[in-house]
């Protein structure tokens, strides 16, 4: 078959036009936020979902508290539901739960329990997640057909980074968001042959996706698509602890992932040269100088939703070659719901 007949390969491909769309209807949604945020006059931040909407807020979270200088941390819906305890002690929190379909029954009863104030970001209207929070926020840009999260984690992501800017009220980092778009349209058409090199070379046997700070769920992430996708070995670890045991699996058949940032990347390249000296493999994502360059000109922050696309093709991909069906991973569904 061809790429274009597997949705999976046209939801990858299409993030630059769900990114667009979600900016468009973030920035009339602005004000109201920006009200709600303020009336609200939180002191900390909880982020939850499941599954690639676990990831999301491990990433988000990062931002979050880096933005708005308030504690933030990304709990399971499943232990923010049947676990609260887990859940920082604050007199003003917010929770903010994040779910593809709005059914996913841990995120959704996370958030009818919740003893605060409450955000959803979801995408579809249909769905029970957008009935129960106090603000709600579709984000239709990401809906989806395949079972495997691409489009909508990534799109979603960028909603919440945006919820995040606004609320920090950085002007500066909401102009540097409108460029992504265009700059994923160049790095899908830039990258995908390499994607398609490395996913088609069957004799990698098993991948570590390695990232920290807002890095790290992103490292989650890809590596989870890996998993899904292709049922091969894959695992994701913060760059140094990387060293700490999970480097005796490396062999000339592994392949090592690294999203590298700017200010931890002499430390974070010399992990990699690590895995290279063993006998592995490496493959780096940088804003320059490395294998898959972003070449964006953003900040950090601002930049962080490229990491994913390239990650998410060579997963496509690898699925092909090994004949098996991306958009229905073996013994997945789109949506969990218990009874």
């Amino acid at each position: 078959m061809k790429p274009t007949n597997y949705h999976t390969y046209n939801e990858i491909k299409s993030q630059p036009q769900a990114w667009a769309g979600a900016l468009d209807m973030l920035a009339r949604r602005r004000d109201e936020w920006l009200e709600f945020f303020s009336a609200g006059n939180f002191d900390s931040i909880i982020l939850t979902g499941c599954g690639s909407m676990y990831y999301m807020p491990l990433a988000a979270s990062v931002v979050w508290q880096e933005l708005t200088k308030l504690p933030a941390r990304a709990l399971p819906g499943s232990e923010t539901w049947l676990n609260p305890a887990l859940i920082p002690a604050s007199s003003r929190p917010l929770l903010i739960s994040v779910s593809r379909s709005g059914t996913t029954t841990e995120t959704v009863r996370a958030t009818r329990a919740f003893g605060g104030k409450t955000a959803t970001v979801s995408c579809y209207p249909e769905s029970e997640l957008p009935t129960v929070g106090d603000f709600n926020l579709l984000v239709t840009a990401g809906q989806e057909t395949s079972v495997a999260q691409t489009r909508a984690f990534s799109t979603l992501y960028l909603a919440t980074l945006t919820l995040a800017v606004f609320a920090s009220g950085r002007d500066d980092l909401w102009r540097e968001l409108q460029s992504l778009p265009a700059l994923a349209e160049k790095l899908l058409t830039r990258y995908e042959p390499l994607a398609k090199d490395l996913g088609n070379d069957l004799s990698l046997d098993r991948f570590y996706f390695l990232g920290s700070g807002l890095r790290y769920g992103l490292a989650c992430e890809v590596n989870l698509k890996m998993k899904e996708m292709t049922l091969t070995h894959s695992e994701p670890f913060h760059f140094l602890e990387y060293r700490h045991g999970p480097k005796s699996m490396i062999t000339p058949s592994a392949l090592v992932m690294g999203l590298l940032s700017d200010a931890q990347r002499e430390q974070e390249e010399a992990v990699l040269k690590d895995m290279r000296l063993l006998g592995g493999r490496t493959l780096s994502i940088a804003e320059s100088s490395a294998d898959v360059e972003l070449a964006s000109g953003l900040s950090e922050i601002a930049r962080s939703p490229l990491y994913l696309p390239v990650g998410q093709l060579i997963a496509f991909e690898r699925s092909v070659a090994k004949g098996l069906n991306p958009d229905l991973p073996e013994n997945l569904t789109a949506v969990v719901e218990l009874a």
